[in-house]
C-alpha cells in the first residue's frame, strides 16, 4: 500500500529502521519482547498497579459509535498498532468489559468531524470519522486499535485520546504521550509528515497538560515491528474515586480556540482571531498528577 506522497508504509518504516532503533533503544520506556501479547505483559508489570490521571477531554471528542480495530481509513502515516490494558489500579487486576474509545489526529494534525482544521484553519472534515474508534476488553482487559502514528497541532505535544467506561456513568478521560525523538525523527523524515511548512512548536517537556503527567504513567511503551510501530498502555482505573463532572454525553466539543475550562498556563497565545487558547488548550488537568478518577457523567 502507497500512500499520498508516494511513500509506502513497509518503506517508510524501513527508511526509519537505522534513526529510529537508535532512539528508542535509548528510552527506558521501550519494549523488546517478541510479540504484542508479550509486549503489553511486559509493560503490566511496571505500571499494573499504578493510577491513571485524569487529563482534559479537549474539544475534539464525540462518540461516532464505530465498534472497530483499523480505525486509520486509509490516512497516510507510518503504521501503529496500539495495545491498551484497563486494570483495578487498587487490586491489580484486569478489567473486562470496559468500554475503550480512542480519537486522534492525523500526520498534519487535523481530526475528524470538524471545521478548523489544517495550521490555516481552513478545512472541514465534518462528516469524517477517521482516527476513532471504539473497543471491548475481554477477560485480559485489553483492546487493540490498527491506526497511524500521530502528528502535532499548534499548542500540543504529541497525544492519542482515550476513554475508558467501565458502565454507562463511570468513565476515565486521558492521554497517552510518545518519546519526543522518535516523533521528531517522524516529523521531520517522513511524508506527509514533513510536507507541512509550519514548525512544531510543543514538546512533552513544554506541553503544560502532559507536564501534569509528571511520573510519566501515561508515555506509552513503544517498540518497532517489520510493518508498524507498536505502543503499550495499561490504563489504572480507581473504581473508587469520588465524583466528578464529566459532562459525557454532551454535544461535541467547542470549536477551536475557544471552550470552557481554567485559563491557559502564562505566557501561552491563543490563535490568531481566536478568543481562546490553542485546539487541546481549553481545560488542562483536573487532577493532580498521579491520583486516578473514574469520572460518573451523564450518559
Amino acid at each position: 500500500m502507497t500512500d499520498d506522497a508516494g511513500v509506502s508504509r513497509r518503506g517508510a518504516l524501513a527508511g526509519l529502521a537505522g534513526g529510529a532503533a537508535a532512539l528508542l533503544a535509548g528510552d527506558d520506556r521501550s519494549a523488546s519482547a517478541a510479540s504484542p501479547q508479550a509486549t503489553q505483559a511486559q509493560s503490566a508489570v511496571a505500571n499494573v498497579c499504578r493510577m491513571t490521571p485524569r487529563m482534559v477531554e479537549g474539544p475534539f471528542y464525540f462518540d461516532p459509535d464505530l465498534v472497530r480495530e483499523d480505525i486509520a481509513e486509509g490516512r497516510p502515516g507510518v503504521p501503529l498498532k496500539l495495545l491498551l490494558q484497563v486494570t483495578d489500579g487498587a487490586t491489580c487486576q484486569p478489567i473486562s468489559g470496559a468500554r475503550v474509545d480512542v480519537w486522534h489526529c492525523d500526520a498534519t494534525g487535523q481530526y475528524s468531524g470538524y471545521d478548523g482544521q489544517g495550521d490555516d484553519r481552513g478545512i472541514s472534515t465534518k462528516g469524517e470519522k477517521f482516527l476513532r474508534g471504539t473497543q471491548t476488553t475481554g477477560s485480559t482487559g485489553e483492546v487493540a486499535f490498527r491506526t497511524i502514528y500521530p502528528g502535532w497541532y499548534r499548542g500540543r505535544t504529541t497525544h492519542i485520546h482515550f476513554k475508558v467506561l467501565l458502565d454507562e456513568k463511570a468513565m476515565l478521560t486521558g492521554q497517552m504521550y510518545f518519546p519526543d525523538a522518535l516523533s521528531e525523527y517522524i516529523f521531520t523524515a517522513i511524508a506527509p509528515y514533513n510536507d507541512r511548512k509550519a514548525k512544531r512548536d510543543t514538546l512533552n517537556s513544554t506541553d503544560w497538560i502532559a507536564g501534569a503527567d509528571g511520573d510519566h504513567i501515561t508515555f506509552v511503551s513503544i517498540r518497532e515491528e517489520a510493518d508498524a510501530y507498536v505502543a503499550t498502555l495499561v490504563i489504572g482505573v480507581d473504581r473508587a474515586a469520588g465524583p466528578e463532572k464529566a459532562e459525557f454525553g454532551r454535544p461535541p466539543g467547542p470549536p477551536p480556540g475557544g471552550g470552557p475550562g481554567g485559563p491557559p498556563p502564562p505566557g501561552s497565545r491563543p490563535l490568531p482571531g481566536a478568543g481562546g487558547p490553542p485546539p487541546g488548550m481549553e481545560g488542562g488537568p483536573s487532577r493532580a498528577r498521579g491520583a486516578g478518577s473514574i469520572v460518573p457523567g451523564k450518559n
